[in-house]
């Protein structure tokens, strides 16, 4: 998921109980953005009529529910590990620009093609923005104790930080410890602050009134040799900022940012440490890869995507070998399937650097390429293990932010899925944070499921989906933790099987989705003939 900030992400919970068979997918659900049922263990795979309102003994019910049934989380778990694996081997890590992502990739690709499916590798070039060795934070003093790097884990670096390796005494500068009731530090936002500062020590600063770069220039001027700024210490300022920048470039010293408790270990008198931050910023080239069904209408696309990559700090696991997986394996299966329809599924390079992935793809397309795509469906996060079930806000009733004509079908689809497993669900916002955002952008429907990232769980929402109140959805989300036990096998389970109820029913029928956007003025007709494919290697 890329590291834009979600605003407002989980709709309003209203509990609904429902009393639908697992059948039931032919009527509306029952309260539409709401929740709907209690938190209960998965059933199996039922046998679903689909969203499209086929009746039990429909052939393409059935094929649905063939399926469905192939799709299971022990073999999306499967590629959860070989993902794993890969990061294990390639630095931990799977980000986009690094032989942990072209490792992915051949994956990926590898069995697809196995699968029978035509597999188009697309390369675009990017700018690498990370770092080259990995970050340092570490108590040398007493009891030595080395920091863990990333959000919601102890520290990350401030965009725009300069490089540098560090280290030195740790003087506090004007803090107020314990925070006081109100945001009201101003610790290093006057020259008068640093008055009797020690030159070539490292400056250690609360969060507070002034920008942090005006603590970070404040002590460079006094002499530190590095900063640290920690969040002040009320509720809702004690964990690691997402994205906390300078700014600009300018600032001459290594600057962190830390949780409050860092913070306070740190301003114990004579604690030494050391900090290392080496950034590179460069152009790099990655990959996005394509596979489409041999066979259905190439006019009447059916779109499914998720990224590929993950960030620096870790495997990215859940965030999102787990959409990743998810798609794969329904494409693998779906591999068996006759489909009226053609189907189309994308695993996207460089989410986590700006959507950067499908945007170029998107861009690539001629106008007449695009109209072929009839819907597209996302998947980013579906294993979240503190997870809620989100369904993206299709007719934007929940948030005020609708997709393109068809989404709210799309969206009554997945609703229609849960409520069969009486199971409970909610609306996740429109916000464009994720690689639907550039098929939205292009008028094509559009849908998807969520299971949740840095949001913290309500109490509303732990009685109704069960988990830890308080707490981040996914607590290791872009952080070295997001490993293969970082997933939620339940939640894996059951948004894979959605997957695949979806995918099973749109390959036959999307009903009037997409019937407003234009046809393709001099496409092919008959079923079966490829799709044009943006420039890469195809087999």
């Amino acid at each position: 998921m890329a590291s834009r900030l979600r605003n407002g992400m989980l709709g309003a919970i209203t509990a609904v109980a429902v009393a639908l068979s697992p059948l039931a997918f032919t009527g509306t659900a029952a309260a539409h953005g709401g929740q709907h049922g209690g938190h209960g263990g998965h059933g199996g795979h039922g046998k679903p009529g689909g969203p499209g309102g086929h009746g039990p003994k429909d052939p393409v019910t059935k094929e649905v529910a063939k399926l469905v049934k192939a799709v299971s989380g022990k073999n999306v778990k499967k590629h959860l590990r070989e993902f794993q694996a890969i990061a294990d081997a390639n630095d931990g890590t799977r980000v986009s620009g690094t032989r942990g992502f072209d490792a992915s990739r051949d994956y990926v690709a590898g069995k697809l093609r196995r699968a029978g499916d035509k597999v188009t590798i697309q390369p675009f070039e990017f700018v690498f923005d990370g770092y080259i060795t990995p970050p340092v934070l570490q108590r040398t003093s007493g009891t030595p104790k080395t920091y863990t790097y990333g959000f919601f884990s102890d520290y990350v670096a401030m965009g725009d930080s300069p490089a540098g390796s560090v280290s030195g005494t740790v003087q506090a500068v004007d803090l107020t410890l314990p925070p006081g009731p109100e945001n009201s530090s101003t610790s290093g936002c006057e020259p008068e602050d640093f008055a009797g500062f020690t030159p070539g020590n490292i400056a250690l600063m609360q969060r507070g009134t002034c920008d942090f770069r005006v603590k970070a220039d404040n002590a460079a001027a006094a002499g530190a040799i590095g900063a640290i700024v920690f969040n002040e210490g009320q509720e809702g300022r004690t964990e690691v900022d997402l994205n906390p920048v300078l700014g600009g470039p300018g600032v001459t010293i290594p600057t962190f940012f830390t949780r409050f408790s860092v913070g306070e270990e740190l301003a114990a008198a004579g604690t030494a440490v050391t900090m290392n931050w080496d950034p590179i910023v460069e152009t790099r080239t990655t990959y996005n890869v394509i596979a489409q069904s041999k066979k259905g209408d190439p006019n009447k696309v059916v779109m499914l995507g998720a990224h590929l990559d993950g960030v620096q700090e870790g495997p990215g696991i859940n965030d999102n070998g787990s959409g990743s997986a998810g798609v794969l394996e329904v494409a693998l299966q779906a591999a068996k399937l006759k489909p009226r329809n053609q189907l189309r599924f994308a695993f996207w390079g460089a989410e986590e650097f700006g959507l950067l992935g499908s945007e170029h793809y998107v861009a690539s397309l001629s106008e007449e390429e695009r109209a072929k795509i009839k819907l597209y469906l996302n998947f980013d996060m579906i294993g979240s293990p503190n997870y809620t079930f989100g369904i993206y806000d299709g007719d934007g009733d929940a948030f005020g932010t609708a997709g393109p004509p068809g989404s709210d079908k799309i969206e009554e689809d997945f609703e229609k899925f849960f409520t069969g497993r009486r199971l409970p669900f909610t609306a996740s916002a429109f916000t464009g944070r994720s690689d639907y955002g550039p098929f939205i952008e292009a008028g094509i429907p559009a849908g998807g499921l969520f299971t949740g990232a840095e949001e913290r769980k309500t109490e509303e929402e732990a009685a109704i989906f069960g988990g830890t109140a308080g707490l981040p959805l996914d607590p290791c989300y872009h952080s070295a933790c997001d490993t293969i036990t970082n997933i939620n096998d339940f939640a894996l389970d059951v948004n894979s099987d959605a997957i695949a109820t979806l995918t099973g029913t749109y390959a036959f029928d999307i009903g009037d989705i997409g019937a407003t956007r234009p046809a393709p003025a001099s496409a092919a007709r008959s079923a079966g003939k490829h799709t044009h494919q943006p420039a890469g290697s195809a087999s």
